[in-house]
C-alpha cells in the first residue's frame, strides 16, 4: 500500500495537479512519510547528479563535494520555505495547514527527482552538442516543479492566481529575512563564544 502511494500517487498529481491537490486537500491523499520520503529521495538525486554526471555537463569537483552539506543546501530551505509560508499565509487567510503545506511542496517535486535521475544516466553517454538537451531537461524539471507548487499553494490555501503570486513573493522575501537573522544570530553565537573563550583563557593563565 505504502509502495503504491509512494509512487503511483506523486506521479499521478504530476500529471493532473489541480485534481491531486484538491484531493490531498479534501480527501486526505497526502501523506508526511511520504512528503518526508520524496524529499530526502531529491537530496539523493542531486547528490548523485553532482557527483556522477558526465564531464561534459559537470562542472563540479567530485573530490570537494560534501554529502552533508548537500543534504543542508536542500532540506534546510525547504522547511525555510514551508516556515515562511504558513507565516505569511496564516496573516493572510490562508486555509493550509502547515503538514499541508510540507506535502504539497515536497509532492512538486516529484519531477525533479524523475528528470535529474533520467538526465544524469543520460549524461554519460551524450556528445558536447547533445549538451543542450541535458540543460533543456533541467529547466523543464524546474518549470514542472514552480508550476505544481503554484498550483498546491493555490489549492491548498484556496487563493486565486493573484493572490498566490503575490504569497509567493512574500514567501521569498521572508526566507531571506529568516536565512539573514539566522546567519546573524550564528556569527553572534560566534562572537559570543570566542569572547567567554577568550576570558577564560586569560583567567587560567593568571591562576
Amino acid at each position: 500500500m505504502l509502495r503504491n502511494e509512494l509512487i503511483r500517487y506523486p506521479i499521478y498529481l504530476c500529471i493532473h495537479p489541480f485534481k491531486g491537490y484538491w484531493d490531498v486537500k479534501y480527501e486526505g491523499k497526502g501523506r508526511l512519510n511520504i512528503a518526508l520520503t520524496i524529499l530526502l529521495m531529491l537530496t539523493v538525486a542531486i547528490i548523485i547528479k553532482r557527483q556522477y554526471a558526465g564531464f561534459i555537463v559537470n562542472f563540479n569537483n567530485p573530490n570537494e563535494l560534501n554529502s552533508l552539506d548537500e543534504l543542508v543546501f536542500i532540506v534546510l530551505p525547504f522547511f525555510i520555505w514551508c516556515v515562511a509560508n504558513w507565516s505569511i499565509t496564516t496573516l493572510m487567510d490562508g486555509e493550509g495547514k502547515f503538514k499541508e503545506i510540507i506535502i504539497v511542496t515536497a509532492y512538486a517535486l516529484v519531477p525533479m527527482i524523475l528528470i535529474y535521475l533520467f538526465t544524469t544516466m543520460m549524461s554519460q553517454v551524450i556528445t558536447l552538442e547533445e549538451a543542450v538537451f541535458y540543460f533543456f531537461l533541467d529547466g523543464v524539471a524546474t518549470i514542472w516543479f514552480i508550476y505544481l507548487l503554484f498550483v498546491g499553494i493555490m489549492t491548498v490555501h484556496q487563493y486565486t492566481a493573484t493572490k498566490t503570486i503575490v504569497t509567493i513573493f512574500l514567501t521569498v522575501m521572508v526566507m531571506g529575512i529568516l536565512i539573514f537573522l539566522g546567519l546573524l544570530s550564528f556569527s553572534l553565537f560566534q562572537q559570543i563564544y570566542s569572547f567567554v573563550e577568550t576570558i577564560f583563557k586569560e583567567l587560567a593563565y593568571r591562576t
